[in-house]
């Protein structure tokens, strides 16, 4: 026999196969036994006049069938969550490998900008080392602008 939890914690499921069967139970009739399944019983024997035993069956098969599809849902939602999971995997390898590749890019042209300054500094070095010492006085200069503004 159905037990009060398993009534109520499986009830607009019971209820809906309840009406299947027996079309001429309204919901207020339904409601009436809310929460205590011998009045379900006996509402249901008084507006069908089926026995007791088929419609204890009754109720213990549609809890039972509702408690696998409730089963059947959970496994489900466990794979579409294992699916996605494995897609964020591959999506996060996938921006991993493009972030190494970016990485490789700069550098090897910070690299190549290295060695193109190291070789002007070689064939051009009196150049070089004014432009250096421009370079230090520029930003010396702003530099001190800055701190005196302060």
């Amino acid at each position: 026999m159905i037990t009060r939890e398993e009534l109520q914690g499986h009830w607009n499921q019971l209820k809906g196969s309840i009406q299947e069967k027996w079309g001429s139970l309204t919901d207020d009739d339904l409601t009436q036994a809310k929460g205590n399944a011998n009045q379900l019983v006996g509402v249901i024997q008084q507006k069908t006049g089926e026995t007791r035993q088929v419609i204890e069956k009754f109720l213990d098969e549609a809890l039972a069938s509702g408690s696998n599809f409730v089963g059947q849902a959970v496994e489900t939602a466990k794979e579409y969550a294992g699916q996605a999971a494995e897609t964020a995997r591959e999506y996060a390898g996938q921006a991993g490998q493009a972030v190494k590749k970016g990485y490789q890019q700069v550098a090897s042209k910070v690299e190549d900008g290295f060695h193109g300054a190291q070789e002007t500094v070689r064939s051009r070095p009196v150049e070089s080392v004014a432009v250096a010492f421009g370079a230090g006085l520029v930003a010396g200069v702003i530099v001190g602008l800055v701190l005196r503004s302060r």
